[in-house]
């Protein structure tokens, strides 16, 4: 996919060039309001091998390096959020455990409430495997842990004791959750981040406002890999066609790609050199969940969270790799 505009043929929208972008007024260190952004979601502790290359099948390697960080998708968005000076408030699961500990001391740290955040006696926290190789990229296996004991009841006495503008979730807990979490919603903005890649039924996609699915999301739900715009529009339109209102591609370093019934555009990315890809797309998607709740127009609230998306990864680990939002708005003045 280039970085020229592209012009869908369901509509006629260009994209707004590098240049214009910049000049846009935008969200502002001084401007920015902490508007509630609620997330339903996951929390893991993950633990972090770094290596040369990944293992083949039945191979042993050598690792250079072993960390363990507070993650889980949403977790990780929630501290994308409260990095970027933004209100989140996070409902997830946790066991009363050290990695418990360590996960709410995380989402302290990056002014994340908490008060939602359950503890579990018996289970123990959530933990992901991650392998990052020489390149930044990365393999993950998540045991779910107290993920999986969150209850739909659960979910909805939070989201009922709660002030927000914006609801985002992810597939990481029980689905119950996530229906609960986007009926709680109610006529606010759903944001439905479908990860990890799994089918979502039929009922929960006609209720999303925005839908992040990555490339690998986007085929398993709509059987089509978007890599260029022709694919990026088909495939958005079988999500559109089944009641999505907008769909939002993340690409990686291509960028993202906004199809909705006026058309379809792709935002470009930023060049970095990345260290560590992982929560990458959690970045993006607190990001964009906590700009839209803000006020931002759209276009922009996509540019900033393309621009945070590719800042996590030039730093290891999930949270503790969120820009600030001083961070994204002096690279997006460049």
């Amino acid at each position: 996919m280039t970085t020229d505009a592209l012009v869908a043929p369901l509509g006629t929208i260009a994209i707004p060039a590098r240049s214009e972008m910049r000049s846009m007024t935008g969200v502002s260190l001084g401007t920015m309001h902490r508007a509630g952004v609620m997330l339903v979601g996951s929390a893991n502790i993950d633990l972090v091998v770094r290596t040369r290359r990944f293992p083949l099948p039945g191979e042993t390697l050598q690792g250079s390096e072993f960390r363990t960080f507070a993650g889980g998708k949403g977790a990780n968005q929630a501290a994308a959020i409260g990095r970027l000076g933004g209100r989140a408030q996070l409902v997830a699961k946790v066991g009363v455990d050290a990695f418990g500990d360590q996960v709410i001391a995380s989402l302290t740290a990056c002014g994340v409430g908490t008060s939602f955040v359950l503890r579990d006696p018996i289970e123990a926290t959530g933990v992901a495997l991650i392998t990052v190789d020489e390149h930044g990229q990365n393999t993950i296996v998540v045991a779910p842990g107290t993920n999986s004991l969150l209850t739909a009841s659960e979910v909805r006495a939070a989201c009922s004791a709660a002030e927000f503008s914006v609801l985002l979730a992810q597939l990481e807990i029980p689905l119950e959750c996530v229906l609960e979490a986007n009926h709680q919603a109610g006529e606010r903005t759903f944001i439905l981040n479908p990860a990890p890649a799994r089918v979502v039924p039929p009922e929960l996609l006609s209720r999303v406002d925005y839908l992040t699915p990555n490339e690998t999301e986007a085929e398993i739900l709509t059987g089509i890999l978007p890599t260029d715009t022709q694919s990026c529009l088909a495939a958005a339109m079988i999500l559109l066609d089944k009641g999505v209102q907008n769909v939002l591609f993340t690409l990686g370093a291509q960028g993202s790609f906004l199809a909705n019934a006026e058309g379809g555009r792709h935002f470009p990315s930023i060049e970095v050199d990345p260290v560590d890809t992982t929560g990458a797309g959690d970045a993006f998607n607190g990001a964009f969940a906590h700009l839209l709740a803000s006020g931002e127009p759209v276009d922009w609230c996509i540019h900033l969270a393309n621009i945070a998306g590719a800042l996590s990864t030039t730093k290891p680990g999930a949270q503790a790799s969120m820009p600030t939002l001083a961070e994204v708005l002096d690279r997006a003045a460049r």
